[in-house]
């Protein structure tokens, strides 16, 4: 489905990048997101270094071409006609070290945010064990200022490594940052590498209670189908799954995705739905919830493509 006038386009691409850069066309991202929808990329590429990833930025520069930065696809829904031009995925090795400084870990953008959590409980280092089970990747909590448990990603934050759009990369402190309720806007305009979190020490045994403690609340109210995670962020006066509980609209269903019946924020993929479908139930939840009690609900997922 390559529809960019250039036919040598793929070519250029591959010349501008090391062999070791996985590059792809037509590549379906159903297959890159945890709701299993989204139609193809025209190019997907898992550029091997931050050298690859900034030629990559270049070259979308020069040929005028959109790019998105994909994590493990959670919080994401791609349109069924998927996204025209390049989709970067930073899940080479290169990004997804993890490693352990005194109380700091030191992680790549790529690395899961799981392998944090069970490397800091490993080394005796609390404070970012309400990552154990999101299911994305460190450069996708930064952007989302993921949470959990109530904790929140930039809690534990010391500093980020980020890329501009021009290949240049910086330092920042968490505190130079721009940082909201599910959002760093620092992160919308530039991509982060990687991270620094400053952690405080605890015996092992403590903090592997209180993960098993996290994790079972977590599969008890949570559902096991695919899903993009929590759909929206939660009004100031109620949560939003409460909300879409007392709207008596879980177990609603367009085609094959459907409100989840174990959290109402949960819209899950019950097999062979549609982004469409997906996006037609969020219309209704929206709708609904603003008719009858006057409340907007606010996406937290990121809605990209055609």
């Amino acid at each position: 489905m390559i529809t960019l006038e250039n036919p040598n386009l793929a070519n250029e691409l591959a010349a501008c990048v090391s062999a070791d850069t996985v590059i792809r066309r037509d590549e379906p991202m159903a297959k890159h997101t945890t709701l299993r929808v989204g139609g193809p990329a025209d190019f997907y590429v898992e550029p091997a270094s931050e050298a690859d990833l900034a030629a990559l930025l270049k070259f979308c520069g020069t040929h005028d071409l959109d790019f998105f930065i994909l994590g493990r696809g959670s919080n994401l829904i791609v349109r069924d006609g998927g996204f025209r031009g390049v989709v970067i995925c930073l899940s080479h090795p290169h990004f997804s070290l993890v490693a352990i400084d005194g109380l700091h870990i030191r992680a790549g953008a790529g690395a899961r945010q799981k392998s944090v959590a069970v490397e800091a409980k490993r080394n005796g280092l609390s404070g970012v064990e309400f990552l154990e089970g999101i299911p994305g990747s460190i450069g996708g909590a930064l952007r989302m200022n993921a949470g959990a448990m109530g904790g929140a990603t930039f809690d534990a934050v010391e500093s980020v490594r980020l890329m501009d759009f021009s290949g240049v990369v910086r330092e920042l402190n968490r505190s130079e940052m721009a940082v909201e309720y599910r959002c760093c806007a620092t992160l919308k305009n530039q991509i982060a590498l990687g991270v620094t979190f400053k952690c405080k020490p605890e015996p092992r045994e403590a903090i592997e209670v209180r993960m098993k403690a996290y994790n079972e609340k977590r599969w008890s109210s949570q559902p096991a189908a695919p899903s993009a995670g929590c759909m929206f962020k939660n009004p100031t006066a109620i949560a939003a799954g409460k909300l879409i509980d007392e709207l008596g609209l879980k177990g609603r269903q367009v085609g094959g995705a459907r409100i989840s019946m174990e959290h109402g924020n949960f819209l899950v993929n019950d097999g062979g739905a549609t982004a469409k479908d997906v996006l037609e139930l969020i219309r209704i939840l929206k709708a609904q919830a603003k008719a009858e009690r006057g409340i907007e609900l606010h996406q937290e997922v990121e809605v990209i493509g055609e």
